[in-house]
């Protein structure tokens, strides 16, 4: 089934009759040339671009619960390529490029809108340390202007720009920043890997890896043993939890980071905003609703909700930033598990067993990460060898001590990241 403009004109005139299911509900087979732990973003993604780009179609994604149901639905939704470093440069610019054309390789509306991402400073340091950032940016090949505090209220005239405590200076603009729908970015690439083969096996949890002589033999899972090939890991904050069942411990920490959505409103703000001092960041969805967040909080978990004093300092900067938002009303939240490495930065690399993969350690950047990570590690798992964008993302990093990348400079504690 192919989306098209007279498809969804012909549809409506015959009283949508003609759509399918998205994706199909197949019975495990006994065994898989690879099989992916995790049906989020990255795990389905890995299989679509497995069988896109590799030709490899007898796959299965296992997912515990429903598609959709993790860090996928879980998050802001903010796509952007403003790293600094080399390793997170590369990959998250090259993520990017995937984005700009993701809709079409899907034939599935992502609602990926690029509005722009502006990065407020508020001292001088904060202003070269953009300044800094924006330069990397463009020679990265990527977009950045740095803009005055006027260039600013050009933009988001609606900010508290005399706030005394954290006055604005002005702001690092990335125009080719935005936002997307996450739960189509799961159904999209969700359809694709489906149309290419792929099984989707939901309500399939994995309660062990099977490993014999030092290499992956399959899977043992709540719906029966499922024998395979290769074996990757992408479960974001449940990475320790998986890769323990092999034997491994991971430098990953589960924390949870919540986010909170308001009731539908009239356009007013255009952009996605970032409070450079109170770690607010802020955009509008399609529907109206404000979507917003802040900082993780500052305990490890597992579980899928937050706490209140975090929220509380979450509504604060927000109306420290924009005073207009304050009558809004929060009509629900969520938290994600995030995996937090000491360093800030993802791993995609082999392990030591044959034939087993890892992904993981996405801290904040899960979500536009996505299509770069599944890229990426689907051509890991396919040749053997980390393709360039992800070459630095090596797991023994933490035990060496090369290779580091702190983007954020805040030493080696995972939850400062």
């Amino acid at each position: 089934m192919r989306f098209s403009g007279l498809r969804v004109l012909r549809e409506g005139l015959t009283g949508n009759k003609g759509w399918t299911p998205h994706w199909r509900d197949p019975e495990p087979k006994a065994e898989y040339d690879a099989v992916i732990i995790g049906g989020g973003g990255h795990g389905l993604s890995t299989a679509y671009y497995l069988a896109k780009n590799h030709g490899m179609t007898n796959i299965a994604v296992l997912e515990k619960g429903y598609i959709g149901s993790g860090n996928i639905g879980r998050n802001t939704t903010i796509v952007r390529a403003n790293y600094f470093l080399p390793g997170n440069s590369e990959f998250y610019s090259h993520s990017l490029k995937l984005w700009e054309g993701l809709e079409q390789d899907l034939n599935y509306n992502v609602m990926h809108s690029q509005r722009g991402l502006i990065n407020l400073f508020h001292s001088d340091g904060q202003r070269d340390a953009f300044a800094r950032r924006g330069n990397a940016m463009i020679n990265q090949g990527d977009d950045a202007v740095l803009l005055d505090r006027e260039g600013v209220r050009k933009y988001l005239p609606y900010l508290d720009f005399d706030n005394t405590r954290f006055p604005i200076f002005g702001g690092l603009l990335h125009p080719r920043g935005g936002s997307a729908r996450h739960d189509a970015v799961a159904w999209g690439y969700a359809r694709g890997a489906d149309q290419r083969g792929v099984d989707l096996l939901q309500n399939c949890e994995v309660i062990g890896i099977d490993i014999e002589n030092g290499k992956v033999r399959g899977v043992q899972t709540t719906r029966g043993a499922i024998r395979a090939k290769k074996v990757g890991i992408v479960v974001a904050g449940r990475s320790g939890q998986v890769a323990a069942m092999a034997g491994m411990r991971l430098p990953i920490e589960s924390h949870v980071l919540q986010a909170f959505v308001t009731e539908g409103l009239k356009p007013c703000i255009d952009h996605v905003v970032s409070f450079g001092m109170g770690h607010f960041y802020i955009s509008q969805s399609d529907k109206g609703g404000l979507v917003f967040g802040g900082d993780l909080d500052f305990y490890a978990t597992y579980a899928q909700r937050g706490n209140l004093p975090m929220m509380e300092h979450v509504m604060e900067a927000g109306m420290t930033l924009m005073p207009m938002i304050g009558k809004a009303k929060v009509l629900r939240s969520w938290g994600g598990i995030m995996d937090m490495t000491p360093d800030g930065s993802p791993i995609i690399d082999k392990t030591d067993t044959e034939g087993l993969f890892i992904d993981c350690g996405w801290c904040y950047g899960g979500f536009k990460a996505v299509p770069g990570s599944g890229f990426s590690f689907a051509h890991l798992m396919a040749t053997g060898t980390p393709h360039q964008t992800a070459a630095k993302f090596r797991l023994d990093r933490f035990r060496t001590g090369r290779g580091l990348m702190d983007e954020e400079g805040t030493g080696s504690q995972h939850n400062l990241h």
